[in-house]
């Protein structure tokens, strides 16, 4: 599931200045949609490129701007309306006025906003779930219960958005029921707590992976070859690296060159990731040959944990260079042994991770240690996993 940040913004923030400052936060950032009030659809524009939600006005009209840019991605209704309490809920929802406007003639996509007073107003909020691509709840008093019942009562037809005023309370909504909410509404002028609660919208769409120790049976050092060193746009940390291998279903961890050398300076951005033909690992589980990374390809950074996260490619470098070619043995989960391998280069710069010691350069490795990789007994065809026989030498 895909989540997402949306920041509040409307003038129960404050003035346009208190409303601006919250924004450019929010921008910075990397929220997903900003939520204002319907007059300050263009000043969001001129601030940056992001998806803003509107509340509709008093008449509950959609946005019909003649200029471009003004026009919202999103017209939400409820504000000042039985959404909020301003107008009594009715005690049969077919006669809203809320619902109605939701379900009449609109020009883009539409949401429902809905503050979750009682039982009563969890019906609501289903009732307009069921007309609206995105339903905003925010609990009075908030308790799990009720958003744990929303999750469980409305289906795939909304986009379902939690308010929250914290980092931590995001990341329950998020977590709730373990589905979750889609996405959350954040309500706080701090910027420190928008940037965090982006940083666990991002946790939850990362991978967990389980790494494991393959036994070393065999370094020899072989020729030149055209060499690949991966320079990402971000800094790694000393127990992080990239999953590559000359076989898809077994992938080596390599460490960042993180550590300080008598030789050469760190350069935490790099992984030498080894010869053109192997796979780099990259976000959702497929790989790339290293001969087709360059700048701007995603790839996937990987810790000794098994924690994911993604980093945009800066530089390739490609040079020749004496590589050795490493062999391991890994045990699949039918206890059939496997053998996996890979070519990296001969230099003292290079690591691996090993069980008895981490840190280790390939220069020093010998048959019988046992290294972190990464393996799945699976075939690729053009990077994703494919259900078929596939024999590599």
């Amino acid at each position: 599931m895909t989540r997402s940040v949306w920041l509040k913004a409307d003038d129960e923030v404050g003035d346009w200045e208190d409303r601006k400052r919250r924004i450019t936060a929010g921008l910075e950032a990397g929220v997903d949609w900003v939520l204002v009030d319907e007059d300050d659809v263009e000043r969001v524009r001129e601030l940056g490129e992001v998806n803003v939600a509107a509340f509709a006005g008093d008449d509950v009209h959609v946005l019909e701007a003649e200029d471009e840019g003004t026009e919202a991605d999103a017209t939400i209704v409820g504000k000042h309306g039985e959404g909020d309490g301003t107008v009594s809920l009715p005690s049969d929802f077919s006669g809203s006025a809320d619902l109605s406007a939701l379900r009449g003639d609109t020009n883009g996509e539409k949401g429902g906003y809905v503050r979750i007073r009682d039982e009563d107003y969890e019906a609501f909020a289903e009732a307009v779930a069921a007309e609206s691509d995105y339903t905003i709840v925010i609990g009075e008093d908030w308790q799990i219960i009720p958003l744990e019942n929303l999750i469980a009562r409305i289906g795939e037809e909304t986009t379902l958005v939690a308010g929250v005023q914290t980092a931590e309370e995001a990341r329950t909504a998020y977590e709730t029921l373990e589905l979750g909410a889609d996405a959350v509404l954040l309500d706080t002028d701090s910027p420190d707590e928008i940037r965090e609660t982006v940083e666990v919208r991002d946790d939850m769409a990362r991978e967990q992976l389980e790494l494991t120790y393959a036994e070393v049976t065999d370094v020899e050092q072989t020729g030149s070859a055209d060499r690949v060193c991966i320079d990402t746009s971000k800094m790694m940390d000393h127990d992080e690296g990239m999953l590559v291998g000359s076989m898809s279903r077994g992938l080596f961890f390599v460490h960042a060159e993180t550590a300080e050398s008598p030789y050469v300076a760190s350069r935490p951005f790099r992984v030498n990731a080894g010869a053109v033909h192997a796979y780099v690992r990259t976000p959702g589980g497929e790989t790339k040959y290293l001969s087709e990374v360059g700048s701007g390809t995603e790839v996937q950074v990987v810790d000794t944990a098994g924690n994911t996260r993604e980093a945009i490619v800066g530089r390739a470098k490609i040079e020749k260079r004496p590589m050795f070619r490493i062999e391991a043995e890994v045990t699949a989960e039918d206890g059939e042994t496997d053998r996996i391998e890979t070519l990296l280069q001969n230099a003292e710069t290079i690591k691996v991770n090993t069980r008895a010691g981490g840190r280790k350069a390939v220069t020093d490795l010998e048959a019988g240690d046992e290294i972190l990789v990464y393996y799945e007994d699976t075939a690729r065809h053009f990077g994703e996993a494919v259900e078929e026989s596939i024999i590599e030498k």
